[in-house]
C-alpha cells in the first residue's frame, strides 16, 4: 500500500469532514491508503508548547510524513481569502525539504471551507497551491467531467474541493460537495500511483 497524506487544519470541523471524505476517495483506489494529519494552532504569545500529540483527532504532521507519501491533499479554512495561519506556519518551516527537492514531482490537491458563498474559496485554494508549486509538486484540480461541478449550488470548484458552511458553520456538506471531495481524493490516488510506478 502506498500512503497519500491528507493534511488539514480545521477550526470548526468542516475542513476535517472534507479531509475524511477525500481520504475515503483515496482509500477507494486499490493500492492507495490515506494518512490523515493535522497541524497545531499558532498562538501570538507562547507560554507553553503544544503537546506533541493532540488529545483527540489526527496526529500532528511531521516533515517525514511529506517525504514518505506519494501524494498530498492539503486543506484549510479560509482566512480573508488565504489559508489559515497554522497551515502557513507549517509550510514556512519546510525549507529543508525544498532544498532537497523532496516533494518535486509528487501530485497534490487542495480543499477548503468558507462561511459564505463568496468568502474567498478560490483564492484560498490558490494560496495553498503556491508553496506546493515552489516545492515542485504537480497540482491537480477537479475536471468538468465530474457532473457535480456544474450542478453544485454550494462549494466545489475546478481548483479543488470546497464547502459553504454558512455563517453559523452549521450547514452540512451537500451531496454535490461530498461527491466532488470524494472524486478529488480518488483522482489524486490514481495519479499518484501512476507517477510512483
Amino acid at each position: 500500500m502506498q500512503d497519500i497524506l491528507v493534511l488539514y487544519y480545521s477550526q470548526n470541523g468542516a475542513v476535517k469532514q472534507l479531509a475524511q471524505i477525500i481520504a475515503h476517495g483515496i482509500d477507494s483506489v486499490p493500492g492507495a491508503q490515506a494518512r490523515i494529519r493535522t497541524v497545531p494552532k499558532v498562538a501570538s504569545v507562547t507560554q507553553t508548547a503544544a503537546p506533541p500529540v493532540p488529545e483527540s483527532g489526527a496526529p500532528y504532521v511531521e516533515l517525514e510524513d511529506l517525504q514518505q507519501c506519494i501524494g498530498l491533499a492539503l486543506g484549510s479554512p479560509t482566512r480573508f481569502g488565504n489559508m489559515a495561519a497554522p497551515m502557513k506556519y507549517f509550510w514556512d518551516g519546510t525549507a529543508g525539504l525544498w532544498m532537497k527537492g523532496a516533494l518535486a514531482g509528487k501530485p497534490a490537491a487542495v480543499f477548503t471551507s468558507t462561511s459564505s458563498m463568496h468568502g474567498g474559496q478560490e483564492t484560498t485554494l490558490l494560496s495553498m497551491m503556491m508553496p506546493l508549486l515552489h516545492h515542485g509538486m504537480i497540482v491537480l484540480g477537479i475536471p468538468y467531467t465530474e457532473p457535480e461541478l456544474t450542478a453544485t449550488a454550494g462549494g466545489g470548484t475546478p481548483y479543488g474541493a470546497s464547502h459553504v458552511a454558512g455563517a453559523a458553520g452549521d450547514r452540512p456538506i451537500s451531496e454535490d460537495e461530498r461527491k466532488l471531495a470524494f472524486a478529488l481524493g480518488k483522482r489524486l490516488a490514481q495519479t499518484a500511483l501512476k507517477l510512483a510506478a
